[in-house]
């Protein structure tokens, strides 16, 4: 049997210049380039022409999360600064809608910088807001084991939502590779014109590129799109840091898929489906293994994607794409729900077969990352063909870079 966890991570390395590595969005969203990849073929176009290269009648899925400002500068009394990256809610609430709405007093789990500095006692920030001062206090709770703390946030005026006064007091969480300080602008431009639900510590960067023209243009073309959240949390930003990926612990992630969706894929068999990046794809593919969780488990058990779950010797490849997917439409139907609501720990390597995608849009990603693993289980060993040639033709790396259109040759 195929066993992933003998990848090395070493075999998904290149060299990544800094001067490739965007440090600004370029003016227009859709000016950037667009590689196109197809079973060995490369070609090269701006982003704007994609509709050019989708097959007729696909849909389009989009991850609508939407990007907190989960960095907050702190003072203390003695003058040093504390960075506290939140990441997520603790208490009262766990749940992100409802700790976003939380007033007065919230928990979060949180990176710390400088911590050393900050031996114990509050630490504040505050900004004057429509004339009245807003003030912020953090007190740390507890060590979290894994290099993240739990932070005790309470807030004046306490009415305020957490929503709200991170709103007003945080800066937008740009990637350490962006090697520069949070402006004004990219409050805007690190975050999709569709962005709707908050729970990103990053954006999924493949959808920065779309403008509401071109999503109007692709569906006066006959494309379609539908919607699903994945909330993208900080493991986006960890390399794998082990050699062997057997030893990589895939990081839990929070997804939201409604009901409609799953029926249109499960209703729409041999329909190109394309994700709008790797955290769309992962969210997709999910709902594949979900299905099989509910056909072993029954009705009554909650369905759950682990981190190996699909090479396993599972029942998956006797067991279609729509089978599955009415598994998970009939469990929702069992417990009166419009949607699912849980977390993925997926984690797609080399030797993944993709069950729901033609193809996804991307982003170029950093050497050694599970997304890198993610695109080469797509194309093999060809990523490093495509890399190269990005590497060679201009192309711009990572979050603020230039974009891929990559076709599943396995469909």
């Amino acid at each position: 049997m195929f066993d992933p966890g003998a990848i090395c991570i070493k075999d998904f390395d290149y060299v990544l210049p800094s001067e490739q590595i965007a440090q600004f969005p370029l003016a227009t969203r859709d000016a950037s380039k667009l590689l196109i990849y197809n079973r060995g073929n490369i070609d090269e176009d701006v982003f704007s022409n994609i509709d050019r290269y989708l097959p007729p009648n696909s849909l389009l899925v989009f991850n609508n999360t939407r990007v907190i400002r989960a960095r907050l500068l702190f003072k203390k009394p003695t003058g040093g600064q504390i960075e506290i990256f939140c990441l997520e809610p603790l208490s009262p609430f766990a749940e992100i809608h409802a700790a976003f709405h939380q007033q007065s007093a919230s928990s979060w789990k949180c990176l710390v910088g400088n911590l050393k500095r900050w031996k114990s006692g509050s630490i504040m920030m505050e900004c004057i807001h429509q004339g009245r001062m807003h003030q912020m206090f953090a007190d740390r709770v507890a060590d979290c084991g894994d290099g993240c703390f739990e932070i005790a946030f309470r807030w004046d005026p306490p009415e305020k939502t957490f929503s709200e006064i991170i709103e007003l007091m945080g800066l937008i969480p740009l990637p350490p590779y962006i090697d520069r300080p949070a402006e004004l602008s990219d409050n805007d431009r690190y975050q999709t014109i569709y962005a709707a639900h908050e729970g990103s510590v990053a954006a999924p960067t493949a959808g920065l590129h779309f403008t509401t023209d071109l999503i109007h243009r692709l569906h006066e073309h006959g494309f379609e799109s539908e919607n699903v959240t994945l909330h993208v949390g900080i493991g986006t930003f960890r390399p794998v840091a082990v050699e062997h990926i057997r030893d990589h612990v895939m990081h839990n992630e929070k997804i939201i898929v409604s009901r409609k969706t799953i029926e249109r894929l499960r209703d729409s068999p041999g329909r190109p489906v394309f994700a709008v990046g790797t955290t769309s794809a992962r969210t997709l593919e999910s709902l594949y293994w979900l299905g099989i969780s509910v056909i072993q488990h029954g009705l009554r058990h909650h369905p759950a994607v682990t981190q190996w779950a699909p090479y396993q010797q599972l029942p998956g490849d006797a067991i279609t794409t729509q089978q599955s997917l009415a598994a998970l439409v009939n469990y929702l139907d069992e417990h009166h729900l419009q949607e699912y609501s849980g977390e993925t720990r997926l984690m797609i390597v080399p030797g993944y077969r993709y069950r729901i995608l033609s193809g996804i849009i991307t982003n170029f990603h950093m050497p050694q990352s599970t997304l890198l693993l993610l695109v080469a289980a797509m194309i093999g060993d060809d990523w490093k063909k495509t890399y190269e040639h990005a590497m060679q033709n201009g192309f711009r790396f990572l979050s603020y870079g230039d974009s891929c259109l990559f076709f599943n040759p396995q469909i």
